[in-house]
């Protein structure tokens, strides 16, 4: 899972939420990520590449391992860190790279999506807007070789990977990136360190 510096992360969402509130709800939404990733049965653990030392220290304190971002090349080149580093723990297990701001992600949805995502050398889910990537994963013995960020979708096809077809997965496919989303993941159900901001969230909720 790769995390920007939360000065920098999610910065669409300043529009609807504010500079203040931003960096605030980038780690309320790694929070609640990490954590319902980490309740999903199928998880044998989360790794988190980010050099943030407050999101570190937090994510860790859930049960995440963090990763520094020593490539600082970008989102795919710390997400190709991370795997090398969790293969050298972990050479036979499948690895998945998801997203961090999904924050009203549901354990028993990702259990499904892992296992469609099983059957497949490289597998991915595409975004509730039809054009990104919210995960990718791949086998034992594959490379994960990510092509996040813009038209995420089109890029992983191309590369052969397959692309899983899921009902009743929403949690898993809604990513926040901008006030719209968030409303949406308010339908949700969001996870509790994100809910504990949800007085400051008014503007958006439009109350």
């Amino acid at each position: 899972m790769p995390l920007k510096p939360l000065a920098l992360a999610k910065s669409r969402l300043a529009a609807a939420v504010g500079d203040e509130l931003r960096p605030r709800l980038a780690l309320a939404f790694a929070r609640d990520t990490v954590a319902a990733a980490l309740g999903c049965p199928a998880v044998r653990d989360v790794s988190v590449v980010t050099d943030d030392r407050l999101a570190g220290a937090e994510l860790a304190a859930l049960g995440a391992r963090i990763v520094p971002d020593s490539p600082g090349a970008g989102l795919n080149a710390a997400l190709a860190h991370g795997v090398r580093r969790v293969r050298a723990r972990r050479t036979a297990l499948a690895v998945a790279a998801l997203n961090a701001d999904l924050p009203a992600l549901r354990p028993a949805e990702l259990g499904r999506v892992l296992a469609a995502a099983g059957a497949f050398p490289r597998a991915f889910l595409a975004d509730a807007a039809g054009i990104g990537t919210t995960l990718l994963s791949a086998l034992p013995g594959e490379e994960l070789n990510p092509f996040f960020g813009g038209p995420s979708r089109t890029a992983h096809s191309a590369s052969g990977a397959t692309e899983i077809l899921l009902a009743d997965v929403d949690s898993v496919r809604r990513d926040v990136d901008t006030g719209a989303d968030l409303r949406t993941a308010l339908t949700l159900g969001l996870g509790p360190s994100t809910t504990a901001l949800l007085g400051a969230l008014d503007p958006v909720r439009g109350h």
